[in-house]
């Protein structure tokens, strides 16, 4: 794994969220697969999370980062709070976040950090 300019205990909840999601958000009866890997720059690392869950619709991608939005609150449990750590978490250590995801096709998400 490359090395990130990043707080250690910060980017541990951050990839916990991102993979609890992943095993969360699978359809019933469905293995949850999850792939896990770095791509880098001479300035930063990306590090991508691509899942075999249930996907999300394009237009609630930036809300999805909120605090308290839940897209399916009555199927699957949760607070909403989650991909809103992950975001501020990523801002405070001067990253990014994205994500690429389609309904029934999974979800990638990747966080984009700076290097030492």
């Amino acid at each position: 794994m490359p090395t990130v300019l990043a707080n250690e205990p910060t980017l541990t909840q951050i990839i916990a969220n991102l993979l609890n999601n992943a095993v969360k958000f699978t359809e019933p009866g469905v293995t949850p697969l999850i792939r896990f890997w770095c791509e880098q720059d001479a300035r930063t690392v990306r590090l991508s999370l691509q899942d075999n869950g249930i996907g999300i619709d394009r237009k609630y991608h930036d809300r999805i980062f909120r605090v308290f939005e839940r897209l399916d609150g009555k199927r699957y449990a949760g607070t909403g709070v989650g991909l809103a750590i992950v975001r501020k978490g990523v801002e405070r250590m001067n990253g990014k976040v994205g994500l690429e995801s389609e309904p029934g096709k999974g979800t990638r998400f990747w966080i984009e950090l700076p290097k030492p």
